[in-house]
């Protein structure tokens, strides 16, 4: 994609995988995934008070709902206790998987931290690629010279408590919430010309009047989950031949018995 690929070439993004804790633990349903940063990340999205920026230390991500056009996204604390951010994400797509968590920076001036950008789960192509309120995201997008996506939605920064629901209003927000993309030049564009469509869903465009949505190109592009029912066998044979096999036995059977009953008379 070209927000990846661009950022990546100008030396905008720090990569790190084996940085992070190499007890890394990830679970598939909601994409629990275990990470430790060794310095301070700044993070988007709605945050509790005094959180909008992650000290050094071990993090939980979660996937609290997902969307077909997007994702969203939370961080906790080690133990689970308390939910420092909601985050609004955007799939972003990878040509290759890798077995390992990936997250991304956008670098910063020294002695700033580095903004959290995307976070890859392992084995997977699709990761979330962090939105950014919009003041913000032009800020990133002219201190890396590479494109930041944003959202200009009036969502709150902070907040008292933790959002624990998939219900609570600030999510719904996020659920609906324009979602653009802002150059270093502070030109405002659509998502699309910033982030490439992955290989399978152009390919499924060119068939498609509409585009489709990035949930039914991350089916396409991985293989199909086999459940016990795809090794069952279909019934398509016909069971008259057996109905038939079965009479010519009973047949059989009951003329070996009146045989066997007339030699007995006999004698």
């Amino acid at each position: 994609m070209k927000l990846f690929n661009t950022a990546t070439t100008v030396g905008c993004i720090a990569l790190v995988c084996s940085v992070l804790a190499p007890n890394v633990k990830a679970d598939d349903w909601n994409r629990k995934t275990v990470m430790t940063f060794s310095g301070p990340v700044e993070i988007p999205g709605v945050h509790l008070s005094g959180w909008g920026v992650l000290p050094a230390g071990t993090y939980v991500f979660k996937i609290l709902d997902s969307l077909s056009d997007r994702h969203i996204v939370q961080i906790f604390n080690k133990e689970e206790t308390a939910i420092y951010a909601t985050i609004l994400a955007i799939p972003n797509y990878r040509l290759k998987a890798t077995d390992k968590t990936v997250v991304t920076f956008s670098e910063r001036p020294a002695g700033q931290p580095e903004a959290l950008r995307a976070w890859f789960y392992p084995g997977r192509n699709w990761g979330e690629e962090f939105v950014y309120p919009k003041s913000r995201a032009m800020e990133i997008a002219k201190a890396t010279n590479t494109p930041v996506l944003f959202t200009s939605a009036d969502l709150p920064m902070e907040v008292s408590e933790s959002i624990k629901s998939s219900d609570a209003p600030v999510v719904a927000e996020l659920k609906r919430a324009t979602i653009m993309a802002i150059k270093p030049t502070g030109e405002e564009v659509q998502v699309a010309e910033v982030v490439t469509a992955p290989p399978v869903q152009a390919e499924l465009a060119s068939t498609d009047a509409a585009s489709p949505s990035p949930a039914k190109a991350e089916a396409a592009a991985e293989p199909p989950v086999t459940t016990a029912a795809a090794d069952t066998l279909p019934a398509t044979a016909s069971s008259t031949p057996l109905i038939a096999f079965v009479g010519l036995l009973a047949l059989g059977a009951a003329m070996t018995l009146r045989s066997t009953a007339k030699d007995s008379q006999g004698r």
